[in-house]
């Protein structure tokens, strides 16, 4: 049974590129955001199209679509929930299973305490950086506004609250090495702790 470790940080922490360093140490990654893109492209697309037809488009669920038709109507992101997160469920549990020989397996989970993950993990990475430096990666993506880089952060816990209910901490403003050197740490404390 392999030590699942879940790694989560709001927007702009640095999640991806930390989550990178696991997977080029040889840790399996799974990507909630990943699954979600493959069920929106698969599975869950018959599902959405009867819930949504004006979301899909070529065949695919169209996101920006999806998130227009959400701000219209209170309820139904509850109601395409229903839908996708026993596919996602499904998707990680499959990931877990092919990946059970592995002494660790990360799981890059946004919404992780948001949706009580924490509960069925080993240990929680929580990914950080000063505010303005989070602000600065954010506002630098092609398409965010000020407006809807405060929405998103309204929708997640705050990174303080994540930081105290971590197991560990990684804070991402001190460079790629430094984070990259924090990773690989980490993998040989938990590791060690398996191994005692």
């Amino acid at each position: 049974m392999s030590f699942k470790l879940g790694l989560t940080g709001s927007i702009g922490m640095g999640k991806s590129t930390t989550a990178g360093f696991f997977a080029d140490a040889g840790i399996p990654v799974w990507d909630a955001d990943a699954a979600v893109h493959e069920i929106y492209t698969g599975i869950g697309v018959g599902p959405i199209s009867a819930l949504i037809p004006v979301a899909i488009a070529n065949g695919v669920v169209n996101r920006d679509v999806l998130r227009k038709e959400i701000a219209k109507d209170s309820g139904l992101l509850s109601r395409i929930e229903a839908i996708i997160h026993p596919l996602v469920a499904k998707h990680r549990t499959e990931f877990l299973n092919a990946n059970s020989a592995e002494k660790i397996v990360l799981l890059d989970i946004p919404l992780l305490f948001e949706t009580g993950a924490e509960k069925w993990l080993d240990a929680v990475l929580v990914v950080t950086a000063p505010p303005e430096i989070q602000e600065l990666r954010v506002l630098s993506r092609e398409g965010m506004t000020k407006s809807h880089f405060l929405a998103i952060l309204a929708r997640q816990i705050p990174d303080a609250e994540k930081r105290q209910k971590a197991d560990y901490v990684i804070d991402t403003s001190n460079g790629i090495d430094a984070a990259r050197l924090a990773v690989h740490n980490l993998i040989d404390q938990i590791k060690g702790q398996i191994d005692a």
